[in-house]
């Protein structure tokens, strides 16, 4: 779903109704077929702009309470849950639209009833023999774990097993798609095919090739079951739904250059050499790579969901990765990556589906200590580092541009803008304005023909671009960091036509 395209068709749409009722001296009905010129002939200057910024303000205002795109997954491998009325209740205090569980606890689904937030639940590796075998048993399931729950509980979609076609139980390969097909079979008899979708869940390892993500390919070993699996999904307009780490990237090349690519830090990004696209991100890199396998394969019309993505906040010592700082600048700049609605290069304009992982920490998952660190949430309720998620907050959280953990100084009435640090080299400073001008802010006036584009040197070009994502997103010291090559001045750099715009932090 284009969400960006919804939200402003349908907040245009329905400050036209109230207006048009406010002008009971006007005899047009409401019209779908909306235009600025119609306004215009319709009401006064004053009910034309007051048409203007009521649009405006309901525009952001969903925009702030409403991100149905942003998920987080809720697992239970742990002793000390909070009780799942309270989980609702902190769930409910922030932008999180999407919630899935791994299962189908009874309480847990109970829990968020009336809530609003989109659910998703699964059967286990385990079910999948039979529900595969036995069409009653899939009917079974979905009358104990759906029907009793559904509407009050909006569930959206059931995943039957997890990283199935990589597990090492390759029986069960044969038994998925029979498995699906049963429990949507299940959901058609009840009229609720149509209202909740079934998939599975894969981890990137069903991608032969990913790099770069144009040459994207899924492993042919698993042949006719993926032919048939993406058949299905494609039929019932179900999602192929993935589990991209770019942590794991870093770990297999932990140089900075790396870290940098995968915690959205400003870096000089890697073009895609079979169509010319820039990544700045290995999270876009990855999405995409997935998104270029379906299309080999004829089946670019399938939704791609990310069922789970995110970063540990601690690790054994021998892990590479885990920390406060990079969990906190992974999850953070995703989650203002997704709020902009940016996209990827292949898929623009739009946010996918992301659920992060992890809700509370799960003391009770085997592996390294990094397993049991993925928490967004103590289990106290509290947060285990800010990333923008209470509904409270102004703004999207801002990305972080160091892996340092940043402190909140105290607010400034002086207005200032971010300018380049003295002696930053030409390809930091090229980086920087790379970085800058993907994150959805104009930099048309340092392109050719612009108010700023003289002098055509890369340092004023990437003052501009530096400042201008200062002011966008946030005002904080830490947006002003760029790798430590930026600094804060209250001089104005503005000259002759060109204005960087500036105010008070």
């Amino acid at each position: 779903m284009l969400e960006a395209e919804y939200i402003i068709f349908g907040s245009i749409n329905l400050m036209y109704c109230i207006l048009l009722h406010i002008h009971s001296s006007s005899s047009f009905p409401y019209s779908p077929s909306l235009s600025p010129l119609l306004v215009t002939s319709i009401f006064s200057p004053f009910h034309y702009f007051l048409f203007i910024y009521l649009s405006i303000i309901f525009f952001f205002y969903v925009i702030a309470v409403s991100q149905s795109f942003i998920g987080v997954n809720y697992g239970q491998l742990t002793d000390n849950l909070p009780p799942p009325d309270a989980t609702a209740n902190l769930l409910k205090s922030t932008i999180i639209g999407k919630v899935r569980l791994y299962g189908a606890d009874p309480a847990i689904i109970n829990s968020l009833a009336n809530s609003g937030i989109g659910l998703v639940i699964g059967a286990a590796n385990g079910d999948i023999p039979t529900l595969a075998s036995d069409p009653n048993s899939a009917t079974q399931w979905v009358n104990s774990n759906v029907l009793p729950y559904y509407p009050a509980t909006n569930i959206t979609l059931i995943t039957i097993g997890n990283e199935v076609l990589t597990s090492t139980d390759q029986s069960l390969f044969s038994e998925l798609v029979p498995a699906i097909r049963n429990v949507k079979n299940a959901l058609n008899a009840v009229s609720l095919g149509e209202k909740i979708k079934v998939s599975t869940v894969h981890s990137m390892a069903v991608l032969s090739r990913s790099e770069p993500p144009s040459s994207g390919s899924l492993n042919p070993a698993l042949g006719d079951t993926m032919k048939q699996l993406l058949s299905f999904l494609s039929d019932n307009k179900c999602p192929f739904t993935i589990n991209p780490y770019p942590i794991f990237a870093y770990q297999s090349d932990p140089r900075p250059e790396t870290l940098a690519f995968c915690l959205f830090h400003p870096n000089a990004g890697r073009v895609d050499n079979g169509n010319g696209k820039l990544y700045t991100n290995m999270f876009d890199a990855q999405v995409d790579a997935v998104y270029s396998a379906l299309s080999a394969m004829g089946f670019q019309d399938i939704e791609i969901v990310v069922a789970e993505t995110g970063w540990p906040s601690r690790g054994d010592s021998n892990e590479v990765g885990p920390s406060v700082e990079n969990a906190k600048a992974y999850n953070g700049n995703l989650i203002t990556h997704l709020r902009s609605l940016v996209g990827t290069p292949l898929m623009p304009a739009k946010s996918v589906d992301t659920y992060i992982f992890a809700l509370y920490d799960e003391d009770l998952k085997p592996g390294p200590a990094s397993e049991r660190a993925f928490g967004l949430f103590k289990t106290d309720l509290s947060m285990s580092y800010d990333v923008g998620l209470a509904k409270s907050s102004q703004q999207p959280q801002a990305p972080s541009s160091s892996p340092t953990t940043p402190v909140t100084p105290a607010p400034s009435t002086a207005a200032q803008w971010c300018v380049p640090k003295v002696g930053v080299s030409d390809a930091q400073l090229q980086a920087n304005m790379d970085y800058a001008c993907s994150q959805g802010i104009d930099c048309s006036p340092i392109q050719a023909g612009g108010a700023c584009f003289e002098p055509n040197i890369v340092a004023s070009h990437a003052a501009f671009a530096m400042n201008l994502y200062y002011q966008k997103f946030g005002k904080n010291p830490w947006n002003c960091d760029f790798s430590q090559s930026a600094t804060l001045t209250a001089q104005n750099p503005s000259y002759n036509a060109c204005v960087y715009p500036g105010g008070s932090s």
